[in-house]
């Protein structure tokens, strides 16, 4: 059962009775930033490229040499509107072993110029293995590169394929970036004496089916989801032997929903005959149907891309999942009874409360059965509840406060008999959300407290009393201040202060042995702005980022800083650390506030940098 959302509701009240004392609307700076033409001065020609990067924890690799592929090389330039870019794919044929214990997709790209932040994807196949953002370049240049364990498809990566990229951008007299992409594919041969991967139930899958538009298309794989009432369909079919399947769901959130979780009540736009701002309010989750039943959802870690709030806040530590956006596990098993029969059935997506536009598409990982031509399931049980609820706590003018809750549960068991007997899983979703906004100084001020708790797992039961589970409990705290100061004469300061966290602690069991691991991601920044005459004269941004990531034989520390392009600190630690008492405590069910702080910054940009 979901916990009671009566914490949360304390924790907003406390933010409510003890509000910052000003704020501003998100999305006038945004559209400030993205509708005006600036000018930035010729770079100096011995200047290097600046390298962003994301906070995240390495990749383990074994110590054998990688077999590496160079699949695309491409200079995106004037591609949006323009159907993705190809290239052949084939696994490494010069590699001495095709027993492989690791793969890793590379991207790495440069730029240099004026650009906006571009949401890309990677498919293989029609298979996304990677949605991202483009750093925002500078006069003298960046570089960024973004690593990927893309195990998972790995009887995907084992074929012929067709590698289809598409990254949308615009050049011309004012945004003159063009990004310089190389896509690399890496093997690691397993080590001596190592298994290989086998089939079974909890390794990779022995199928992945795209559950993705189909080429020729002018823009990504993707669907595009433009409003509340809006329903994208996916025709599918499976193997008749198959006895596991889960659905990876990719998304991301653009236009009107980019600020999806600071967009104000419907009521309050109208009662303030408001044009041209969001609204639906700031809930928002993704629901994914089954021939018309609801099968699970997804409500999505709030990335702020590289331009998002404030670019000088992303440069060069970037915005948690903004270089690797998160996907999202449904396990479809309890449902296979249904689409076991060799027909082909349809997979829905929406979005409630959307706004144009969110790019959403899917991966249905398959798990076989070779020892059988035919499995058979059924369904026993299925439920789901939710609810959602907003509140006006204090209106009056363009100053006002709103409470949102909402908490969903979804819980499916079904059973599916194959070779290795009879097994039977039960899913369960549980979430829970509150979102505290506040406006003041008639509308320039903005202040979004808001909480994620996103609990799932998967239970399976085999013959003979074997078991297998997987426990997953994420919580997404965000805090955003926003304030504009009117300073005279056209001009006036734009601040912004953000607190960003993905948390998660993560389970998993089979048979007698068990192991857990947990992720504490936490990131603050402080930004500002002078803008006279619509234009950028100068700003400062600074950002600080904790990662502790922590598993029985893997552990990773990072404490870096940033100020306006330079690393003030950085330290990094392979020792297991205990999570600090300012995070939250997602195992208890204990929440913590984490401390805002408002922050005047005054520093200029640095010379080529000036109207970025």
């Amino acid at each position: 059962m979901a916990a009671s959302l009566l914490p949360l509701l304390l924790f907003s009240l406390f933010f409510l009775l003890n509000p910052p004392s000003t704020t501003a609307n998100l999305h006038k700076v945004s559209n400030l930033l993205r509708s005006q033409l600036l000018s930035q001065p010729k770079p100096h020609r011995d200047t290097p490229p600046i390298r962003f990067f994301e906070v995240t924890k390495p990749i383990k690799v074994p110590k054998t040499k990688p077999c590496s592929s160079l699949v695309l090389q491409h200079d995106f330039g004037y591609t949006y509107g323009k159907p993705p870019v190809l290239a052949p794919y084939s696994p490494p044929a010069h590699c001495p072993s095709q027993n492989f214990s690791k793969i890793v997709l590379e991207w790495s790209a440069t730029c240099k110029g004026r650009q906006f932040d571009r949401i890309f994807g990677v498919w293989l196949g029609g298979v996304e293995l990677l949605r991202s953002c483009t750093a925002e370049p500078t006069a003298t240049g960046i570089v960024w590169t973004v690593k990927k364990d893309v195990t998972r498809y790995y009887s995907l990566l084992m074929k012929e394929e067709t590698l289809a990229v598409y990254l949308g951008n615009v050049v011309d007299k004012t945004y003159t970036g063009v990004y310089h992409v190389n896509v690399t594919f890496h093997f690691y041969p397993a080590a001596k004496n190592s298994e290989k991967l086998a089939s079974g139930y909890g390794s990779w899958a022995d199928l992945i089916l795209p559950i993705s538009r189909n080429l020729p298309l002018n823009d990504g794989l993707w669907f595009e989801i433009e409003n509340s009432t809006d329903l994208e369909v996916k025709k599918f079919k499976i193997p008749r032997n198959a006895y596991r399947a889960v659905l990876e769901v990719y998304l991301s959130f653009h236009e009107n929903d980019e600020f999806w979780y600071s967009n104000p009540p419907n009521d309050y736009i109208s009662a303030n005959n408001l044009t041209g701002t969001p609204g639906n309010g700031p809930f928002r989750e993704v629901l994914v149907g089954l021939d018309g039943k609801l099968v699970g959802a997804v409500w999505p870690f709030t990335v702020i891309y590289t331009g998002g709030v404030n670019p000088l806040l992303w440069r060069p530590i970037t915005g948690i999942g903004s270089f690797d956006l998160p996907s999202y596990n449904i396990e479809i098993t309890p449902f296979l009874g249904k689409i076991l029969d060799g027909k082909t059935h349809t997979f829905e997506f929406s979005v409630t409360n959307a706004l144009n536009v969110w790019y959403i598409d899917a991966n249905l990982h398959i798990w076989l059965d070779h020892k059988s031509t035919q499995t058979e399931g059924r369904l026993l049980g299925h439920g789901s509840g939710s609810s959602l609820s907003t509140s006006t706590l204090y209106m009056k003018g363009l100053n006002a406060s709103f409470l949102t809750l909402s908490s969903r549960s979804i819980s499916s068991t079904g059973w599916v008999k194959s070779s290795h007997g009879k097994m039977t899983t039960q899913s369960i979703q549980e979430f829970k959300y509150i979102n505290l906004m506040v406006m003041g100084n008639d509308g320039d001020l903005q202040t979004v407290n808001q909480t994620i708790h996103f609990n799932d797992g998967v239970y399976t039961k085999f013959p003979y009393s074997f078991s297998y589970s997987i426990n997953s409990s994420k919580l997404f705290p965000l805090y955003l201040y926003s304030d504009n100061v009117d300073r005279g004469n056209g001009t006036y300061l734009s601040l912004a202060n953000v607190t960003l966290g993905f948390n998660e602690e993560r389970s998993n069991s089979a048979g007698s042995s068990f192991s857990k691991t947990f992720l504490e991601n936490l990131q603050t920044g402080q930004g500002s702005m002078i803008i006279k005459n619509n234009l950028v004269s100068s700003g400062l941004g600074s950002t600080q980022e904790v990662y502790n990531y922590g598993c029985p034989k893997f552990c990773y520390f990072r404490n870096v800083s940033s100020s306006n392009y330079t690393i003030l600190y950085d330290t990094v630690s392979s020792s297991c650390r205990r999570r600090p008492q300012s995070q939250l405590d997602i195992s208890h069910g204990k929440f913590y506030s984490i401390p805002a702080r408002k922050v005047f910054l005054t520093s200029d940009l640095r010379e080529d940098e000036k109207g970025v």
